[in-house]
């Protein structure tokens, strides 16, 4: 049984945080990556006389768990396995395993070696079973750790990874496609950390393409060199060296260029000249430019990725706001970059999306090819388009989307995209500052207090037109709602509680929501039947582009509703549930749908899809790919009918309990005197007042009391009986489960029930957005000045007489 990706990621990154003790994340990360690695490869490779890696004698993990236990455990790692993997398939470095300074010495770097192994030795990661054709579980797998691990690192030691989100913004801005690539087509890294961002190119490209990168870091190095095996890439060239001041990549003496070109490299270093001659730079990087500033090392990065370009070479490169506006000698090179003709595109992201710092940055596109007939820079203002991720903030799925879409397509969206063009950047009023709000005002527009308004009445006319998008859609609506009082104000013409029903039963209304609930039908059924013929050995990297890609499009052009809010809803559910369960079905197929297990203890509350919360009993089970509660849903109702009214009843009980707890618990009350309000207090204090014969309600109420604890206990024992038979019922059926059944209830009552509930919700909120405004408005303006002038008389007459009746005259 193949295990469900978020349980991989999930397992790995678990077990190795708390084996970690006092390591910091950014060192620790290069032994659990590679244990990782040497596990992969092992699995994968071993006994393969055909495969890219050699995995030599005595050198596979199996031959790592036999060091488990040993008192030299950590030289034997170095000596036996890694050296002479290294040394065959001509790798970097490998970490130290036998550094007491960071594992401790004897008995604890004995210990924690030993653990770390016996983490990648479970049964259930065997990760020759746990790859799907075209999908890389474990290369995704190691970049989740890598993740993981950068957000642990702190400020200064998380720059060895960019977000896969930005490297993919990178990627599919850049221009590489099937079409264009071929097996020599080249793309280089200069700055590659750990090497994501020549992956995501690589993806791109769909083919075998020649990937180059350089890292300053030898560790970081190695991990990208790894990276590039489990991605599946390992002819990807790794070096590990200074590019700027030792850059490996050359021919003849000068630069080797590249077809693409993408870099992520450290912001503002500040000390970028140490061991370079800009001045006398062999390989002429500053030469047509002029020479970045000594503590700034930004337009260094970005003149050498320049110059590796061949003279049709696309480039990508993050850098900080700062370069677009700086001025000094950074003012000089940009103004020639820009006269050049290099620069295609520019666009602002969000702040705190980097591991290493929370300054916005920017990305930077370079065009070669194209830069002579160069008449203006595309720019994107992408700074709002996030979610909150920890104490870091994250590119959704439908931001990476909307920028992609709107630049490769040169689309001029208001406050997000334009066309500058070379004439308004050269200006003397911008004098070829880049700066993006100069050129797209991204702001809100001010919500503006009408004083008029306020002080005469009517809904001002601005107000309401600039619901414009809605009047387009229902123009006979706005006449229904409004009358116009002269030419700038207007009246609401249905109470302010009529508003919503008014609006929601108009026919352009019901028409335009029957409309888009038809859109969404339509990819519904399509869907739901191409989903339904999925069977092992599917690819869920394409079933998921196939079928988010055919949502979005669903929605295009269609007024009121962000297609791209449409598309993050299935996005995100793809990423919390259905991901795991396409993955279960490409390894086994559907008969997965007839496997129900217990889950562990400690992993009860890591599941975010068991059964519904009344069925108390059944929380312990997991469906592998159906929940118990759509069983209960569809075979079980009578069953759970029954225990619903039977929780209904001891809620009831329980309530009227609580009543008369608190009416009489309180001092000088029937409990008051008593240690507890339980069964044998009030059992005692029941007898002292039958002897004492003290009034019949005391009696009553202790008598009432004892007979609700008794119902409870008498409720819970049947409900015990309710909930076993019908765990018991459960799991029996899920066996039973014809093929037909298992993919109704997964795809129609599983998926597309939890799709269309969101979706459906989004339409809801684009309508009560409408209803939500024009109260605000109406509210707003609904009380004028003389309304409150007359108010204020009124109130004032009325408090006047009623003093004068008691004498006192003002």
């Amino acid at each position: 049984m193949a295990i469900k990706k978020s349980e991989l990621y999930s397992s790995l990154w678990a077990s190795c945080d708390e084996l970690r003790g006092g390591m910091d994340a950014s060192q620790y990360k290069d032994y659990v990556l590679t244990m990782l690695f040497v596990k992969y490869i092992s699995d994968k490779y071993s006994g393969d006389k055909y495969a890219p890696l050699v995995i030599p004698d005595g050198a596979s993990f199996q031959d790592m768990v036999a060091l488990v236990g040993k008192e030299t455990i950590g030289d034997d790692i170095n000596k036996k396995i890694l050296n002479p993997l290294k040394e065959v398939n001509q790798l970097q470095d490998f970490p130290d395993f036998n550094d007491p300074t960071k594992l401790g010495s004897g008995k604890e770097m004995i210990d924690t070696l030993s653990k770390l192994i016996l983490i990648f030795n479970k049964p259930e990661l065997d990760f020759s079973k746990n790859k799907a054709e075209g999908d890389d579980i474990l290369g995704d797998a190691y970049e989740f750790l890598m993740r993981h691990f950068a957000t642990e690192s702190g400020k200064s030691k998380g720059q060895f990874y960019t977000p896969s989100e930005v490297s993919k913004v990178l990627a599919k801005i850049l221009g590489i496609n099937d079409a264009n690539s071929t097996a020599q087509t080249t793309a280089y890294d200069p700055t590659c950390g750990s090497g994501s961002l020549l992956l995501k190119v690589a993806d791109e490209a769909e083919k075998e393409i020649s990937l180059y990168g350089q890292e300053k870091e030898t560790a970081t190095a190695g991990l990208a060199r790894m990276n590039m095996i489990l991605h599946n890439k390992p002819s990807g060239t790794i070096w590990a060296d200074n590019t700027l001041a030792k850059p490996k990549w050359e021919e003849d003496g000068k630069l080797k260029t590249f077809d693409y070109v993408v870099a992520n490299p450290p912001f503002s270093l500040s000390n970028w000249g140490n061991g370079v001659d800009a001045q006398n730079d062999i390989y002429k990087r500053f030469q047509d430019y002029g020479t970045p500033p000594d503590k700034n090392g930004d337009y260094a990065f970005l003149l050498h990725i320049i110059k590796s370009l061949k003279s049709t070479g696309k480039g990508a490169i993050i850098l900080p706001h700062g370069v677009l506006f700086r001025g000094n000698a950074e003012s000089e090179i940009r103004k020639n970059i820009i006269k050049k003709g290099l620069i295609k595109g520019i666009i602002g992201l969000p702040a705190n999306l980097f591991y290493g710092t929370g300054i916005p940055a920017c990305i930077i596109l370079i065009d070669k090819e194209n830069a002579h007939t160069r008449k203006g820079i595309f720019m994107i203002d992408a700074g709002k388009g996030y979610m909150k991720d920890g104490n870091k903030n994250r590119l959704r799925d439908q931001d990476i989307h909307k920028i992609v879409d709107v630049f490769n397509k040169q689309l001029e969206v208001p406050k997000y995209s334009r066309m500058v063009s070379m004439d308004e950047i050269a200006d003397a009023k911008n004098d070829y500052n880049l700066n993006i709000p100069r050129y797209i005002d991204s702001q809100e527009t001010e919500d503006i207090q009408d004083i008029l308004a306020h002080l005469k009445g009517g809904i001002p006319q601005n107000d309401i037109n600039a619901l414009g998008d809605y009047w387009r859609v229902y123009p006979n609506l706005k006449k229904v709602l409004f009358s116009d009082t002269n030419a700038t104000y207007a009246q609401l013409n249905v109470p302010l509680a009529e508003v919503k029903n008014t609006i929601f039963t108009h026919p352009e209304f019901l028409s335009f929501t029957n409309d888009l609930k038809t859109v969404f039908e339509q990819w519904k059924d399509k869907t739901t039947a191409e989903l339904k013929n999925l069977d092992a050995g599917s690819k869920p990297k394409e079933v998921i582009n196939t079928i988010s890609e055919a949502l979005l499009h669903a929605y295009d052009n269609r007024a009121l509703i962000d297609q791209y809010d449409v598309y993050q809803h299935l996005m995100s559910y793809w990423s919390e549930t259905m991901q795991d369960d396409i993955y279960v079905i490409a390894a086994d197929g559907w008969k997965a749908g007839n496997e129900v297990n217990r889950m562990a203890k400690e992993s009860k509350n890591a599941k975010k899809e068991t059964v519904r919360k009344d069925v108390e009993g059944l929380d312990g089970l997991e469906g592998r790919l159906i929940p118990p509660s759509l069983i209960i849903s569809h075979y079980f109702t009578s069953e759970q009918n029954r225990i619903d009214a039977l929780n209904a009843k001891k809620e009831e009980g329980q309530a009227t309990k609580i009543e008369l707890e608190e009416e009489h618990g309180a001092e000088g009350g029937l409990f008051g005197d008593l240690e507890k309000i339980n069964k044998a207090e009030v059992t005692k204090l029941l007898k002292e007042k039958k002897t004492e014969k003290a009034a019949k309600d005391e009696i009553a109420v202790c008598e009432t009391y004892l007979k609700l604890l008794e119902q409870d206990s008498k409720i819970n024992a049947e409900l015990k009986v309710a909930l076993k038979a019908l765990e018991k019922n459960v799991i029996a059926k899920y066996p039973t489960l014809t093929e037909i059944e298992i993919k109704t209830l997964v795809a129609d009552h599983k998926w597309m029930y939890t799709i269309a509930t969101a979706i459906t919700t989004e339409m809801e909120r684009v309508s009560q957005a409408l209803t939500l405004r024009i109260k605000e408005l109406a509210e707003r303006y609904e009380n004028p000045m003389p309304q409150l002038k007359n108010e204020v008389e009124t109130l004032e007459e009325k408090v006047n007489a009623h003093l004068a009746k008691m004498g006192l005259v003002w």
